[in-house]
């Protein structure tokens, strides 16, 4: 058990090298550089030959990579040379926006698909099971934006319930920021649902169609322990890996839905740098992206070994 922990936490921070490269490389690969981005249609040959003397562009790719890659391990992730101010306190209140943003819509989103997916699968081939697995398809193939736009439209304009944009500062306390939120939690959740709820239903349909669910409902155990104690805690074992996976989701994947409703995260924050062509601050917010990513997809494997039956044992 041991071994198999600590071979998780080995790849994960080999694969956290080896995306940590290809970030590198992919922004060193795109047209253009720091020193060019920073004179726009200033640049001179003489005043680009200076600035990426000073951006320190001119040595090998390897060094700037070891250099920048460090300053990773140690929390700095540099300065940006197009704000003149160091990137960790570019994103603070970024990331903090997005982690309240994508907690928001995880602890309402989450508990809400489970208990859907377990009821649907209760209710298998009844009525509330067709209207739920039809909506969840539904859901599913539409576009985060369709979603927005919808709710922008009904619940902004037509019935001015909620704000349509996020009119709050980046540094605003949270209690300001969460009135601002509902209508891209609520878009959030109704995507997040729609894929967990599927998962949950398929998987808790075989767990109560296993022989011990069977032998203990022969028994004459209460369905509802059945269905909490043996069938739910079992079922959820493939559901978890899908939860770590859209959490992550919530807080990397949202570009498309803080632009549209103007909130103040890392979504919104990496187009913003890419437009500007601010290489050094997209580096360091994908960068991060990809630490939580990987981080939450390790805690779900490590989560997925305490709880399995056979694993455990092993201990």
């Amino acid at each position: 058990m041991l071994k198999m922990i600590l071979a998780r936490i080995g790849w994960a921070i080999a694969t956290l090298f080896v995306v940590s490269i290809i970030i590198f490389i992919a922004i060193e690969a795109l047209p253009g550089d720091m020193a060019t981005a920073y004179l726009g249609r200033d640049a001179t040959p003489e005043s680009l030959a200076f600035y990426r003397e000073e951006f320190r562009l001119n040595r090998p790719l390897p060094a700037r990579y070891f250099e920048w890659f460090s300053g990773i391990i140690r929390g700095e992730f540099g300065e940006s040379p197009l704000r003149s101010e160091p990137i960790s306190q570019i994103i603070r209140y970024r990331f903090r926006n997005t982690l309240v943003l994508g907690l928001s819509a995880a602890i309402i989103g989450i508990p809400l698909a489970i208990f859907l997916g377990v009821f649907t699968a209760l209710k298998r081939d009844q009525r509330p099971d067709i209207a739920f697995s039809a909506i969840s398809l539904a859901l599913m193939t539409l576009p985060e934006f369709v979603i927005g736009t919808f709710l922008i439209f009904f619940m902004a304009v037509k019935v001015n319930w909620f704000p349509a944009v996020t009119m709050v500062d980046v540094e605003a306390p949270v209690r300001e920021l969460l009135p601002n939120i509902i209508l891209p939690v609520i878009t959030l959740t109704c995507v997040m649902v729609a894929h967990i709820l599927r998962l949950t239903r398929t998987s808790m349909i075989d767990v109560m169609t296993s022989e011990y669910v069977v032998m203990a409902q022969m028994k004459g155990v209460p369905r509802w322990r059945v269905v909490l104690f043996h069938a739910l805690p079992n079922a959820m074992l493939p559901t978890i890996n899908i939860i770590a996976l859209t959490i992550a989701w919530l807080m990397g994947g949202t570009v498309i839905i803080e632009s549209m409703f103007n909130y103040p995260g890392l979504g919104r924050l990496i187009l913003i740098g890419i437009s500007g062509r601010d290489f050094m601050l997209v580096q360091g917010i994908a960068m991060v992206l990809a630490t939580v990513y990987i981080g939450l997809n390790l805690a779900a494997d490590l989560l997925s070994l305490f709880l399995n039956p056979k694993l455990r044992t092993t201990l």
